[in-house]
């Protein structure tokens, strides 16, 4: 018995490896190639497996990138956990969630790629699949729930506290994607205007 669960636990570890050298590999694939040029054979081959080793552990290159895209957002909802741990105030959670949020992708700037489908080919309404989407699109709504919890404990209702964090998505993407020399040479720092947003949004929701 204890034979049998001890071969069960490094078959799982081993498993388990596998699957994070497969993940490791196709996201080299598909920041080099996107989700439409890469291919299960070329992800295959950057892990030093077969096409059938890799179909064993993912039934396609979507199941793989949305894995991909579910470990960055589970790393995203840690570090705005991160910023509001111990944080009581709601305007400072909102503040550290938001800005936990712009700083996660200005410091990761592959992941705000992934996120947006970004590697080669521009910016396009690519599904991964109604129930792989659902699953991803919950994965990023819990990472930044504190910002909307902070919303309501600062006065917004439930659909206010939603548009609102929707609204911070939109705006510090946007900032994020254009923080190029085109945003500086306007004197323009995009970490600044995230923080002059954050500022208003919380006033506003204070004054209201």
């Amino acid at each position: 018995m204890a034979q049998a669960k001890r071969r069960q636990g490094r078959a799982r570890a081993v498993n388990a490896m596998k699957r994070g050298l497969i993940l490791d590999a196709a996201r080299r694939v598909f920041e080099a190639e996107g989700l439409d040029g890469a291919s299960v054979r070329a992800i295959a081959n950057e892990a030093g497996y077969t096409p059938a080793a890799l179909y064993f552990h993912f039934e396609s290159k979507e199941a793989i990138y949305a894995e991909v895209l579910q470990e960055s957002l589970e790393r995203l909802g840690q570090a705005v956990g991160s910023a509001v741990l111990g944080v009581r105030d709601p305007a400072a959670r909102l503040r550290g969630a938001a800005m936990a949020f712009f700083e996660f992708y200005a410091k990761n700037p592959r992941d705000l790629d992934l996120g947006f489908y970004l590697f080669r080919g521009g910016m396009k309404p690519h599904g991964l699949g109604r129930e792989r989407d659902e699953l991803l699109n919950a994965g990023l709504a819990g990472a930044l729930r504190p910002m909307a919890e902070a919303a309501e404990a600062l006065g917004a209702d439930p659909d206010e506290a939603n548009l609102l964090m929707v609204d911070a998505i939109a705006h510090a993407s946007g900032l994020l994607l254009a923080h190029t020399g085109r945003i500086r040479m306007f004197a323009a720092s995009a970490p600044d205007l995230m923080e002059r947003y954050v500022r208003e949004r919380i006033d506003r929701l204070a004054g209201a």
